[in-house]
């Protein structure tokens, strides 16, 4: 079994609908009706122990209520959840002992108390032994750089800093299972180096499974091999990134800066998609060669200037989502037939 892994779960949240107006809302009181809406979609998926991935998607697409259910925070409509073998709202304590979460937006720290005094609070309420704190606080110490703001109460922390002591805090009782939600929220540059240098430390060299939600497509390019794309509560894609470019943009761009004409033709299956100037973008297949393109083209016109630009990532989602949309207004917008 895998260390993680959720079978066609969906889940369904139950709201009142509200009227407008004071009549509108004694009406809602009296005779309530309520509208479902279906927030996961029988979405599947197991990671193993050992892997980074990103799991990303726009805002109401899913994310939350994922990593809800796979803390133990909400029990499924349908479909099974389990966390190292166990069902993760019925073995909440157990499930807590192998994870650890941490949201941007919220603190597991204790406000007012030293950063060290909520380390101590959160080792007996996790019951780790203290020879096993020491070495591992010392150890998350020296990695996320914390002794010069240990003793000052979390209140006055920077925003790194807290967001590093909260790191801390995720890891002391060594979980398997760190799940991350926008850890860089907000965060100046250097800041979010350390964090993310910190992420891939702990996943590559003490084997820490980690799950990352973020808007940041960056970081998941730079610290996930695997991604899982979710929206509107469906899985769209679950692959590498190399595979999601292959899928979703097989192509790349070459730009060329001519000497001085610009060919009035370029070679089979290359296409013209831009011109400024002396400048040039074609856009041509990911698997054919660049160099035997580039060959061709210089062979008769001198060129200033080239590069290979690849699809980014952020521009690939970009059209993923975009795509989607569209399909969805397609769906609702059926013509009106008169009889």
């Amino acid at each position: 079994m895998a260390l993680i892994e959720l079978e066609h779960v969906r889940k369904v949240y139950r709201t009142t609908r509200r009227r407008e107006g004071f009549l509108g809302t004694l009406r809602t009181l009296v005779r309530p009706e309520y509208v479902e809406i279906e927030a996961l979609r029988g979405i599947s998926f197991r990671i193993e122990a050992g892997e980074c991935v990103g799991y990303i998607g726009p805002n109401g697409a899913g994310k939350s209520t994922t990593i809800k259910l796979m803390t133990g925070i909400l029990v499924p409509t349908d479909g099974s959840v389990f966390i190292n073998g166990l069902v993760p709202w019925r073995y909440r304590r157990e499930n807590a002992l192998q994870i650890g979460v941490v949201f941007g937006q919220r603190t597991q720290l204790y406000w007012d108390l030293p950063l060290i005094e909520s380390f101590e609070l959160l080792r007996r309420i996790y019951r780790v032994p203290a020879s096993q704190y020491q070495s591992t606080r010392k150890e998350l110490e020296d990695l996320l750089g914390l002794r010069e703001f240990l003793t000052i109460p979390v209140r006055q922390l920077s925003l790194g800093q807290r967001m590093r002591g909260e790191l801390a805090a995720a890891l002391l009782h060594s979980p398997k299972i760190l799940y991350l939600d926008e850890p860089t929220i907000g965060l100046d540059v250097l800041a979010k180096e350390r964090i993310l240098e910190f992420i891939r430390e702990v996943n590559q060299r003490h084997g820490v499974t980690i799950v990352l939600t973020t808007h940041n497509l960056n970081e998941v390019e730079r610290l996930c091999p695997r991604i899982i794309l979710i929206d509107r509560g469906s899985i769209l894609y679950d692959g590498t990134v190399d595979g999601l470019k292959r899928r979703y943009a097989p192509w790349r761009t070459l730009v060329l800066r001519f000497h001085a004409r610009i060919p009035d033709a370029f070679p089979e299956g290359v296409a013209l998609i831009r011109r400024e100037g002396d400048t040039v973008w074609l856009r041509f297949d990911r698997d054919r060669s660049p160099y035997e393109l580039i060959e061709k083209i210089v062979a008769s016109t001198p060129v200033q200037n080239l590069s290979v630009e690849e699809p980014t990532l952020e521009e690939i989602i970009r059209d993923i989502y975009r795509s989607q949309e569209e399909a969805s207004e397609r769906r609702w917008l059926r013509p009106l037939v008169f009889t």
